[in-house]
């Protein structure tokens, strides 16, 4: 293929070979496929080789407390699961999952209201990240539009990112997302020409801004989707985990056709199992099915069995309970020690379940610049900027309660109160002076707009980014 003239673009319908990048490093380059480009890791992912080490409090994972649960009881269920039904636990088993676990997951889902849902309208996942995944390939071209809260949970911008989607962020507030703003951009959508596929939200206990859509705007954004013909993907991993009330309805049982409900054992059995479940009209099923089959073939049989048995043996309500009081204890833990040592200025989120706080530093702080400083201070917390597609939250970030012990959680605030504190005070100095009179010397040559404390390359650590 003859190459273009320099300043010129491929006609209607090409498709342009992707420029190499780095051919020296990887030489396969110059191969890979147009959705690769914007791949990256995720700021949690990034934190990993921190967090495991001993001498740093980590605020920043999602881990579920699973040594509160009955391990001995569930390893010996497990163990008598091979050896009674090795012949089915250990073989290739249907895309859309075992019937049994599809017939329990119902009863779950009965706690949130949602109480006509079939087993043949279930599908059974590896966690609800592949299910998001599924439903994404299943609606999404390159180009269309998602509307998603802003900020959003971090594997679903991932997923978003890989389908080539643009991620429209819609505000939220402490009563979870704003029904005018969904409102408003809609509209703009619809005038740019823009195709919305769907809106995602996690409207219970919401990762990362711990925040729950109240009664009166589950019904207000219902009346939009409704109004709009939009359709709305539920995720829901937290919404048994409430410390002051009983479940709220979720939006699935408000509309079984407009809504697509996203589930996980994750947060109240266990990560490890790798667990989810999608809901969906059957038509949407089908297509579901269909993708999960060219995808894995089809979900684990073992971990299917284990939970259809965990659910059938274990008195999983009570433990569930018992994962609420302990993060309710852990939640209490970090709320006071964040009012009792955080420097003014700094604002967070009161969850009233889940695993999230979300704070909002001091004007002028930036958390991803500060993290190398709050790591040296061995305490780990996850930047707001990885839970936008746009690059906003900067002054933000997530603190995570569900995995330390209290006392932890306590000598984690203490330590990153001390690094905000730091911080605010060197802001401050350098917001006393006039970096724009400064002129740096070499070899006896002033060069103006360079800050000799900071240097070109970073003239802009200590800004006011507002």
């Amino acid at each position: 293929m003859a190459s273009l003239p320099p300043g010129t673009s491929p006609g209607p319908g090409a498709h342009p070979h992707p420029a190499p990048r780095h051919p020296r490093l990887d030489p396969l380059a110059d191969r890979y496929a147009a959705r690769t480009h914007g791949m990256k890791t995720s700021e949690i992912r990034a934190l990993f080789s921190v967090v495991s080490r001993p001498e740093v409090v980590s605020l920043a994972g999602g881990m579920p407390a699973v040594t509160a649960l009955p391990l001995d009881a569930v390893g010996s269920m497990i163990g008598e699961l091979v050896t009674g039904m090795g012949a089915q636990t250990l073989q290739y088993g249907s895309g859309q999952g075992d019937p049994r676990l599809r017939e329990r997951i119902c009863d779950v889902m009965a706690l949130e209201g949602i109480t006509d849902a079939s087993p043949s309208e279930v599908v059974v996942t590896v966690g609800s990240q592949q299910g998001l995944d599924l439903v994404t390939r299943v609606f999404c071209d390159p180009g269309d539009v998602i509307l998603a809260e802003g900020p959003s949970y971090v594997g679903a911008l991932g997923v978003f990112e890989a389908a080539q989607a643009r991620v429209r962020h819609v505000t939220m507030d402490d009563d979870g997302l704003v029904p005018e703003a969904l409102e408003q951009a809609l509209l703009e959508c619809r005038a740019a020409g823009d195709r919305v596929k769907f809106l995602y939200t996690v409207p219970n206990f919401h990762n990362p801004a711990g925040v729950t859509l109240s009664e009166p705007r589950r019904q207000a954004v219902m009346e939009i989707a409704d109004r709009y013909d939009l359709l709305v993907i539920e995720d829901n991993p937290y919404g048994l985990l409430g410390f002051d009330r009983e479940p709220m309805r979720a939006l699935r049982a408000r509309d079984d056709q407009r809504v697509i409900y996203l589930g996980s054992f994750s947060k109240t059995f266990s990560p490890g199992l790798r667990v989810g479940w999608v809901l969906a009209p059957l038509a949407v099923r089908e297509k579901l099915v269909l993708a999960t089959e060219a995808q894995v073939l089809c979900p684990p049989s073992l971990t299917q069995y284990a939970v259809a048995r965990y659910l059938d043996t274990q008195p999983w309500r009570e433990q569930i309970k018992l994962f609420t009081e302990l993060y309710r204890e852990r939640r209490d833990a970090t709320l006071e020690s964040l009012e009792a040592l955080m420097p003014a200025g700094t604002t967070w989120t009161h969850p009233d379940g889940g695993f999230y706080v979300w704070l909002k530093l001091p004007h002028g702080l930036d958390a991803k610049l500060m993290q190398p400083r709050a790591v040296n201070a061995h305490v780990a917390y996850v930047p707001g900027i990885g839970f936008y597609a746009d690059g906003s939250g900067r002054e933000h970030m997530r603190l995570s309660y569900c995995y330390p012990e209290p006392d932890q959680i306590r000598e984690g605030v203490r330590r990153l109160a001390r690094v905000v504190e730091a911080e605010l005070e060197l802001h401050a100095t350098f917001d006393a002076v006039d970096t724009g009179t400064f002129r740096a010397v070499r070899g006896g040559t002033q060069v103006p707009g360079v800050d000799p404390f900071v240097g070109p390359a970073n003239s802009d650590r200590y800004g006011d980014r507002g």
